[in-house]
């Protein structure tokens, strides 16, 4: 014990560190074990992921507010402490700094959250998880068409929340416009082509229709937006080759690559039924006149 007393009298740097050491270790226990006792009592995943974070949030800024005092010996002195510590790791840790505020800024703004698809920084994908410092997607498109999953796993500083535009397309109105192009053969029945493609996709889209209405509501009272139409439309254009048919409706923002393959398969069935009278069109030539060619044969002398 004596021993003990005059190394930490000897030493009082060295033992201060490893007081603070201590400190850090039992704070980060703490938050760990009450993020265990989390994970194992509440079902309700949203609620569970909240509580988790908001505890890690606050544990770290418990252990700001302890490192502070600690080292300046007086509470009092917390303010030019931040200042002093802000002037000194600025320019070496900025980066940092500005992935915990994005996280902050995250959760308080509600930019987006686990389980919304977003576009941030040229990368889509559904956001997984959101920390501290990293937001989690898994990545959509690159090599795969559409709206599938690429298989990578792609990790993003919260920072970037304040360096560019993030494309939500789940908050607020989880519904997104997509249209395609059916190019009809001219002389087919016109308003026999119309109907079909409408009756199909009223049917089709209907369900998707009705709860993007309400949830349009929703955004014109919220934002300073115009109404818009979000029946399916089709609107027609005369081309060179065929009358060009554009289908415009609206579709779950999961779920735009099945629904235009359940639309083009329904048309295609429906525009076979009518033995002719609707027919797809393709590129075409049309030879207007095969040029004379003269050949002069002359026997040799």
């Amino acid at each position: 014990m004596h021993t003990i007393n005059e190394w930490i009298t000897d030493n009082p740097t060295l033992f201060s560190v490893f007081k603070y050491v201590l400190l850090v270790t039992f704070v980060l226990a703490i938050i760990q074990l009450l993020r265990r006792y989390l994970r194992n009592k509440v079902a309700n995943t949203g609620v569970r992921y909240k509580s988790q974070k908001g505890i890690e949030i606050i544990g770290y800024i418990v252990l700001i507010i302890l490192s502070f005092s600690y080292f300046t010996g007086n509470i009092k002195d917390f303010t030019l402490a931040i200042g002093l510590f802000s002037a000194g790791v600025a320019f070496t840790l900025q980066e940092l700094i500005l992935s915990i505020a994005g996280s902050l800024y995250i959760f308080i703004v509600k930019v987006y959250k686990p389980g919304d698809r977003i576009e941030i920084n040229g990368i889509k994908g559904d956001v997984i998880d959101v920390d501290s410092i990293y937001t989690t997607m898994m990545e959509i498109g690159q090599w795969v068409s559409s709206d599938n999953y690429s298989g990578r796993i792609v990790k993003l500083s919260n920072s970037f929340v304040f360096k560019g535009p993030i494309y939500n397309y789940s908050q607020d109105f989880p519904f997104i416009w997509d249209e395609f192009n059916l190019p009809i053969k001219y002389g087919s029945d016109m308003e026999l082509a119309k109907s079909i493609v409408i009756k199909i996709a009223s049917e089709t889209l209907s369900e998707y229709t009705i709860n993007s209405k309400s949830k349009w509501d929703e955004v014109v009272n919220k934002y300073y937006i115009e109404d818009a139409l979000v029946d399916p439309t089709l609107a027609i254009t005369l081309t060179d080759n065929w009358v060009q048919f554009n289908l415009r409706y609206i579709v779950d923002y999961k779920k735009r690559r099945y629904t235009k393959h359940v639309l083009n398969d329904e048309i295609g069935k429906a525009v076979e039924k009518t033995n002719g009278k609707v027919l797809l069109a393709s590129t075409t030539l049309e030879l207007i006149k095969i040029p004379e060619i003269k050949v002069n044969m002359k026997k040799g002398s």
